[in-house]
């Protein structure tokens, strides 16, 4: 029994803050990093990232005068905590209308949320059970704190329930807020982390039912000695991510291994793949994923594209990338990979469905 991802559909909010964020983080990094930092922002790939914070009094960002991150000492966790309780069911729920303009979900019988950006409880899950009027009998399923990969976990886990239950009609849905969480720092590292990263939701639908993409085995792989290169930690002001610099050549060291491409490809090896939905990461990372696998200059475009006019939106990124691959020529044999905290790689497989 074969699963299919039917349609993707997406949401991004109406505040566009890279170039406000940039100005801010220039003003905090040394005046003798400032080249460096202006250096890196530049060849990020990156030309907007949104946010559900609101415009300031003026129309300024959420670091100007009024804005949500105003005052020299920034907001607490649970006034984050509040604004991602009351924004991320909106967003989903754009997200999910975007869905339904493609393709009627129908009669649902499975809903599987990731965000690893906030925490409320009732759970997102059931808020948006709650506000779409699905009925209490729907099994709900809420994956968090995953980070990247959680795209993966939640599209592979719709596949497991439809191959044991034809009948299932999954609807999976990936919210993310990470423009809650920034922080004050003088240090260019975790600036040029924060300058990856915005707002954005997915939803998707996983059935039987022929067509989009049928979805293939998964795989999952933890590059050794890597745990501490992709870190969430919780503070009393937001969740501090941090990202090693170190990430892109580790992942070009894993892809440049026989045994892991050919566990990533289902034995096809790179030149066998002619549909890449590979996490936009970051531009070093694409780059690192794009020249250890040898691939054609066009092979990550759809990657590219979203990072470009969203920036990385955490696990909601991949079903982006995903969403403009069903929008064009068919697949035969693609690739789905996302890294995220371990460091690990977690993927699938998928065709377009004939």
């Amino acid at each position: 029994m074969a699963a299919h991802l039917l349609a993707v559909g997406s949401a991004t909010p109406g505040h566009d803050v890279h170039a406000a964020f940039i100005d801010w983080a220039t003003h905090r990094v040394r005046a003798d990093r400032r080249a460096l930092f202006a250096r890196m922002a530049a060849r990020a790939g990156i030309e907007h990232r949104w946010s559900v914070l609101p415009t300031g009094p003026d129309g300024g960002g959420p670091t100007a005068p009024g804005g949500f991150y105003a005052d020299e000492r920034l907001p607490g966790t649970a006034a984050r905590m509040e604004i991602y309780a009351r924004a991320a069911p909106d967003l989903a729920l754009a997200a999910i209308a975007a869905l339904e303009r493609q393709r009627p979900i129908g009669a649902v019988t499975h809903l599987v949320v990731a965000s690893c950006t906030g925490f409320v409880a009732p759970g997102l899950d059931q808020i948006i059970a709650r506000r779409l009027g699905l009925p209490g009998s729907v099994e709900r399923l809420l994956i968090g704190f995953m980070g990247c990969y959680a795209a993966v976990a939640a599209l592979r886990t719709a596949r497991h329930l439809v191959r044991s239950e034809p009948g299932a009609r999954v609807l999976v849905v990936c919210c993310e807020l990470s423009t809650l969480h920034l922080r004050d720092t003088d240090e260019v590292e975790p600036l040029l982390a924060m300058l990856q990263f915005g707002d954005g939701a997915a939803a998707a639908l996983v059935a039987a039912e022929p067509g989009g993409f049928a979805l293939e085995a998964p795989f999952a792989a933890t590059l050794p000695d890597s745990a501490d290169l992709i870190r969430w930690t919780i503070t009393d002001q937001g969740f501090a991510m941090e990202l090693s610099g170190e990430v892109p050549r580790r992942i070009a060291t894993a892809l440049a291994d026989p045994d892991f491409v050919a566990v990533t490809t289902a034995g096809r090896g790179a030149a066998g793949i002619d549909g890449w939905a590979v996490h936009a990461g970051g531009r070093s990372i694409l780059d690192a994923v794009e020249q250890a696998l040898d691939l054609p200059p066009d092979a990550l475009a759809a990657a590219r594209d979203v990072l470009h006019g969203s920036g990385n939106m955490s696990s909601a990124t991949l079903m982006f990338t995903l969403e403009r691959l069903l929008a064009g020529p068919p697949i035969e044999h693609g690739v789905a990979l996302a890294f995220g905290p371990g460091l690990a790689a977690e993927g699938l497989g998928f065709r377009s469905a004939r």
